[in-house]
């Protein structure tokens, strides 16, 4: 009884593309979830946008990922990409600032698509939440084409 007052909360696409499960992504450490649970999206849109209202606790040096803290206390990391860090910020944007405060799909990142598909990285992006501790169930969406801002790609339960 006490399961359904529990509100369930969601996230949402933080770049167009369609999602695949972890297991799916190329690299082992997002694969065995060694960072924390979730998705990946394999992109097609070159903004990525916050997935959800928070504060932009990190975004590395080179830009290729953001951790994100959300008000029920959620920590969410989205990494664009694959090997990516080894572009040491060529083609990324960075839009926002570390310590701001974003809206669920404010844009935070542009890519050069174009550019980083030529050095041979994969832009399959992983969106994790990385303190599952915290979580008590989480639902993905997979296999559904998604829209960075608008569809939800997974929700959870505190």
């Amino acid at each position: 009884m006490f399961e359904l007052l529990k509100k369930k909360k969601s996230i949402i696409a933080p770049v167009d593309g369609k999602t695949v499960e972890l297991s799916q992504v190329p690299d082992k450490v997002f694969a065995e979830k060694m960072v924390g649970d979730g998705l990946a999206i394999d992109t097609v849109g070159s903004i990525i946008t916050a997935p959800s209202d928070g504060t932009l606790t990190l975004i590395f040096k080179t830009n290729h990922a953001f951790g994100m803290t959300l008000k029920d206390g959620v920590e969410l990391m989205v990494h664009i990409g694959i090997d990516t860090v080894k572009l040491d910020g060529a083609g990324f944007e960075r839009l926002c600032k570390q310590g701001d405060f974003v809206k669920a799909g404010t844009p935070v990142i542009k890519l050069d698509r174009d550019f980083i598909l030529s050095k041979g990285y994969s832009l399959i992006t992983p969106v994790l939440i990385t303190n599952m501790d915290k979580i008590k169930n989480i639902e993905p969406v997979i296999n559904k084409d998604v829209k960075a801002g608008e569809d939800i790609i997974m929700e959870y339960y505190l």
